[in-house]
């Protein structure tokens, strides 16, 4: 590094945003995530033993995948290097793998390769990475807000672990915005701000567990609020709620705060009361939600409440969830309100909850094998082993309805979905119980 490139350096951490100076060097500056590095947890004690191996830490935005990728680099002996899949390409990867052959050899020293976003590789990019991850040239460090399981190559899932952060609690985030109001080394300290209770509070709350959300607020709060008689700035709960860009909808004594409200919401939607599910809708809007986060929770509630009690509410639920997405506010409002109306209103039935519980508990208890009349016998030699013999083609018989053993033998008489006798349902109910008579 030449003396420009050091100057520059210098001048990019001073004016860098509040956020990414703000960001922790050290296991111990870290704040939330403790599932994954608390002191007894294995990514803590590989991290401080040097001993990293392949990662994928996935979780939302401002949770701090890249902060854990940072303290890595600066507790690590390796050789750490970082690139966007947003931007690079596979020239760029075969770069770092030939300065990372030629560290290892000339200086026996191992290489870490940080990829931001790494769910933006296509299949190939990912390829490429395999034959060198699996045999210690680089060690891989991906950070994604995908779930890697759909995102990323399962061979290159396979060789690495699989770390998932959380969104940082409304406490969390309260610690770190005392810090960036308060610390003079890496946070806004030597402004001399003050930041009340109730601004702090709102906030962390509106955050959602994004931390550089609620960070840019206060950096913004302390850059553009004039300074009081006192000479101190003061962001109050109306700077916050103008940094942060939503309305402030001041929470009563009883905790009446953000996770309440959706609580409420749900429960109003559940519970077939749409005067209060449209209340707590709008009292949402208001107070600036995300539209596609209510429409997530009505598309949730429509098949986890509803179900095919009324098949049509999940239909309605995910069309406005695109509606909104093409509309916009305010126009959103109403689309919203509609598919929530709908599904306050729609008779309620959780059998799919239940019937996805019983059989998933029953898949971790049992070991099962498919029965061979069930297997597929398209393949090659499969019908001499048995596959598909004694099948019986339902729409040969009446009704469309066959006796015919489908669970393995394991379980042949396990029971997981009981219709419930709203709407639908008790038609299905019904029809199921005449064709199982029909034997």
């Amino acid at each position: 590094m030449d003396l420009f490139d050091y100057v520059r350096e210098q001048n990019m951490e001073k004016e860098s945003p509040l956020a990414s100076r703000l960001r922790p060097t050290t296991l111990e500056e870290v704040v939330g995530q403790q599932h994954i590095i608390g002191k007894d947890k294995l990514l803590y004690r590989a991290i401080k033993a040097d001993k990293i191996s392949s990662v994928i830490f996935y979780g939302p935005p401002g949770t701090g995948k890249t902060t854990l990728a940072k303290v890595i680099a600066n507790t690590t002996s390796a050789e750490f290097t970082q690139i966007n899949a947003t931007v690079a390409g596979k020239k760029d990867m075969e770069e770092v793998v030939k300065q990372a052959k030629e560290l290892q050899g000339m200086y026996r020293k191992k290489t870490i390769l940080f990829i931001d976003e790494i769910h933006r590789f296509n299949k190939g990019q990912q390829d490429y990475l395999l034959p060198f991850v699996e045999d210690g040239t680089i060690i891989l460090i991906g950070a994604t807000t995908e779930n890697p399981y759909f995102e990323v190559n399962g061979a290159l899932l396979s060789r690495s672990s699989i770390f998932e952060l959380y969104p940082l609690s409304k406490e969390d985030i309260k610690i770190l915005l005392k810090r960036a109001v308060y610390d003079k080394e890496k946070g806004m300290g030597s402004y001399h701000a003050e930041i009340d209770e109730d601004a702090l509070e709102f906030l962390a709350d509106i955050a959602g567990g994004d931390a550089r959300n609620a960070l840019n607020a206060v950096e913004l709060g302390i850059l553009t609020t004039e300074r009081s008689e006192d000479g101190k700035i003061h962001l109050t709960l109306d700077v916050a709620g103008e940094c942060i860009q939503k309305r402030v909808v001041r929470y009563d004594k009883t905790g009446d705060n953000h996770y309440d409200t959706i609580s409420a919401f749900i429960k109003s939607m559940r519970g077939s009361d749409p005067d209060a599910a449209v209340y707590y809708l709008a009292k949402m809007l208001y107070a600036g939600e995300d539209i596609k986060f209510i429409a997530r929770r009505i598309m949730i509630c429509a098949s986890e409440d509803v179900g095919n009690a009324d098949p049509m509410a999940l239909t309605v639920a995910v069309s406005a969830a695109q509606a909104v997405e093409r509309v916009g506010m305010p126009e959103a409002q109403i689309i919203l309100s509609q598919a929530v109306l709908y599904v306050a209103t729609a008779p309620k039935s959780n059998s799919a909850v239940n019937a996805i519980t019983a059989a998933t508990q029953n898949v971790r208890q049992y070991k099962t094998t498919v029965p061979a009349h069930l297997q597929d016998a398209h393949y090659g030699g499969s019908q001499k082993l048995g596959h598909g013999v004694g099948y019986k083609y339902a729409h040969d018989y009446p009704h469309h309805y066959v006796e015919q053993q489908y669970l393995p033998d394991e379980i042949k008489d396990a029971r997981f979905y009981e219709p419930g006798d709203n709407g639908k349902e008790k038609e299905i109910k019904e029809w199921m119980e005449f064709i199982r008579k029909q034997h």
